[in-house]
């Protein structure tokens, strides 16, 4: 029976706190759909770039975001099959959190491996396990550092653990808890010949979301993890001598830093709490120059034309007065004097 050791520090405890925190804020934060757009985009995109980056993908950030926007780009076909999967396996638990999925089965984990690896391993190994020994390695030495269980205990484990993720009390352990634990044992079982931590990343990001932590899906753990990929492997190997304390410390505070990194944008961009009560709800589609606008006029206060050089460099004064024009006319923003000093402030 697969029953995880750890230990709830008081490490583990502030760092929860500060996610629900943010959470909360996040949650209930006036945002236009615009900016949600081009939020969930963002994660999308930190998400395929950097769970991908932190297996060896070649691939730079704005290459991978035009891999995603469909453009063509120069690099190994392994790298843009990668990035491509990501995404779409991305797309695939957003679609099945949508749908309030009471469990996780083993189905659904093997088709996620079936996007994560589509075209880059054969046919008959996408969503299969894996039916020989594998074995971890430092990449600098060559020195063996895990060994994951034998292929024929892997069916066993998996089901144990799936038992353990979906029992009737799994409500009784926080889903950012549960999610850390479900993205350790995943690693340490290694179920499928490759594909695994990318697996482990999405598995974690699937119950965070069918715990109620969606974030409203503009998070992405995965920059964290790539950002200190030594520490990040350290700490999972560290937990693979079987206390999860340590690891769980770190997921924690990893998914605190992400989420309290999204409240503090979000809180940048929407401030003034009545304006989305000003816009009485409805879609008003903005310019990138126009959201730079008003980001600048919610972070500093007021916006003036002298600015606009500083902040467009190579953009006219006419086109941006335009952009200006349009914002006064939707209610966004107001001018205030009629001179050169005129300033402009929120609505």
């Amino acid at each position: 029976m697969f029953n995880p050791s750890y230990t709830i520090t008081n490490k583990i405890l502030m760092h929860i706190s500060k996610i629900e925190a943010a959470e909360e804020v996040i949650k209930h934060a006036p945002i236009l759909p615009l900016w949600e757009k081009q939020f969930r985009e963002d994660a999308v995109i930190r998400a395929a770039y950097h769970g991908t980056h932190i297996e060896g993908n070649q691939l730079a950030k704005d290459e991978a975001k035009d891999v995603l926007m469909g453009k063509d780009v120069l690099g190994r076909p392994r790298d843009i099959q990668e990035v491509i999967n990501y995404r779409k396996v991305i797309e695939y638990i957003d679609e099945e959190a949508t749908k309030n999925i009471e469990k996780i089965t083993e189905p659904l984990l093997k088709k996620v491996h079936r996007i994560i690896i589509d075209k880059i391993l054969p046919p008959e190994e996408c969503g299969e396990y894996r039916t020989k020994q594998v074995v971890i390695k430092n990449s600098q030495t060559d020195e063996v550092t895990f060994r994951p269980p034998p292929a024929m205990e892997v069916p066993f484990l998996m089901r144990e653990f799936l038992y353990w993720l979906n029992k009737e009390d799994k409500d009784s352990i926080h889903p950012v808890l549960k999610a850390g634990i479900a993205h350790h044992e995943v690693v340490r079982i290694h179920p499928f010949i490759d594909g695994n931590g990318r697996v482990s990343r999405v598995m974690a990001t699937l119950v965070l979301l069918l715990g109620g932590y969606d974030i409203r899906r503009f998070f992405s753990l995965e920059e964290y993890f790539d950002r200190d990929s030594y520490s990040y492997y350290e700490n999972l190997q560290k937990a693979s001598a079987g206390d999860l304390s340590t690891w769980l410390e770190y997921f924690t505070f990893g998914a605190a830093v992400e989420f309290d990194r999204i409240k503090e944008k979000i809180l940048k961009l929407s401030r003034d709490t009545k304006l989305k009560e000003r816009m009485g709800g409805h879609q008003i589609y903005l310019t990138e120059r126009q959201i730079k606008l008003i980001e600048y006029i919610q972070e500093i206060g007021y916006l003036q034309n002298q600015i606009f050089s500083s902040i467009f460099p190579d953009v006219s004064e006419d086109t941006i007065l335009r952009d200006v024009k349009d914002l006064i006319e939707k209610g966004v923003i107001k001018k205030i004097g009629s001179t050169k000093g005129a300033r402009y402030e929120m609505g």
